[in-house]
């Protein structure tokens, strides 16, 4: 008898119906021999809409409270499917995250799990129920309720499967697993059998919408047997692990775009030592990651730099950077909130040569500029006009998945 954590979004909960087939999925695992944990998403567009009833009665609502109201979403989801279970026959019990034990650190809004004290949920399996769990949230140490942020729910499940030993980690989505590329908006995109957590994390990390990185990179960190599959068409999902069978053979897993960033350009800086570490220990210290960077030569005392931020900091990005102009003498600041990353991602390209240069050639048949180049070992970012980028997407995705091989 194995222990199994399985996942659901939002989508697969979105209505009566659709929580049924949740509670039928959970309740044929249950009857294998399984001891099962459920994780649930809020259904469908619920968190949306506490956001818009929060704005209609306090647009500047604090944190907590925000956090206070989004967990209620989970909420509704669990104590459905939990009553759905009930009506098929099955011992079954919902729980909150506090109730699971879930601790967290105080950033409300996108707090980070700090422990999983699992006792109760131990003890419910103990008893034969199938236990649901809110997913998204948790308690921090004042007794608050926090929420993990945009795909928190994956967060939870993998956290939890990681503090149970579970056997595996189902994660449902309304895919039927990780794709080359999203097959709602690209054609000819392959579902892939199995994936490398590296790859998984790259392409969660640069926009694709599967899985949220911080789950991935958890399910790394301790190893948790991890799956993406459909909650609609029963057909096998995609793996998602350490090793997998193809690495050395497939030069790149997928290409993914994120449309949410924008390009900072700091035009005339000081050519001196130590002005780049001024700059980024700058946005380090107000909570802004930067992506790709790019530093010109420097010229007449001068030099540029650009970079990239998600465009939810770039108010903030440009507030710190005028508020500090004197420190760095800069001529000025170009922004531009107009333009995507495009990538692909691929643990063999470190020993493939000329990846990158297949992938510049796709965008240059497709008559595509590129604005700023970032690489790694298993990965190439560009940025691109936001206009042109689900064309390069397409054709980056072409010109290594659907033409015919030499």
């Amino acid at each position: 008898m194995g222990l199994i954590v399985q996942k659901f979004g939002g989508t697969s909960v979105a209505d009566a119906d659709r929580i049924r087939n949740v509670a039928r999925i959970i309740t044929d695992t249950y009857r294998k021999g399984n001891r099962v944990v459920a994780v649930l998403s809020a259904q469908g567009d619920t968190t949306d809409d506490l956001i818009a009833k929060a704005a209609e009665i306090n647009p500047n609502a604090s944190k907590r409270e925000m956090d206070m109201l989004l967990s209620t979403g989970e909420q509704i989801s669990c104590s459905l499917c939990a009553m759905a279970i009930e009506a098929l026959g099955c011992p079954v019990v919902s729980l909150t995250g506090w109730q699971a034990g879930v601790q967290t650190d105080s950033h409300c809004g996108n707090a980070r799990i700090k422990r999983i004290q699992a006792d109760r949920v131990r003890r419910e399996l103990d008893k034969k129920a199938i236990v649901i769990v809110t997913g998204f949230q948790g308690i921090n140490k004042y007794d608050d309720v926090t929420t993990l942020g945009r795909g928190g729910s994956d967060t939870s499940a993998v956290a939890l499967a990681a503090v149970l030993q579970a056997d595996l980690c189902q994660i449902y989505t309304d895919v039927d697993g990780v794709y080359t590329a999203d097959p709602r908006y690209v054609t000819g995109a392959r579902k892939l059998d199995e994936i490398t957590f590296d790859e998984m994390l790259e392409l969660a990390t640069l926009g694709a919408q599967v899985l949220h990185n911080r789950s991935v990179e958890m399910a790394k960190r301790y190893n948790v047997n991890l799956e993406v599959i459909s909650s609609f068409t029963g057909n096998p999902g995609t793996k998602v692990k350490e090793v997998v069978k193809t690495m050395e053979k497939t030069h790149i897993s997928g290409v993914a775009k994120d449309k949410d960033t924008a390009r900072i350009a700091l035009v005339g800086l000081a050519d001196e030592p130590g002005i780049a570490f001024k700059v980024f220990s700058l946005l380090a210290r107000r909570g802004i990651n930067v992506d790709i960077i790019l530093q010109s030569i420097g010229r007449d005392a001068t030099k540029d730099i650009s970079f990239t931020v998600h465009k939810g900091d770039l108010a903030a990005a440009r507030a710190a950077l005028e508020e500090n102009r004197e420190l760095f003498h800069f001529d000025h600041m170009d922004v531009n909130d107009n333009v995507a990353k495009v990538s692909i991602v691929g643990a063999g390209m470190i020993n493939n040569p000329g990846v990158a240069a297949r992938m510049f050639e796709a965008l240059y048949s497709a008559n595509i500029n590129i604005r700023m180049i970032s690489t790694s070992e298993i990965k190439v970012s560009v940025l691109v006009d936001q206009q042109e980028a689900d064309r390069a997407v397409q054709a980056i995705h072409d010109r290594f998945f659907n033409e015919v091989k030499d």
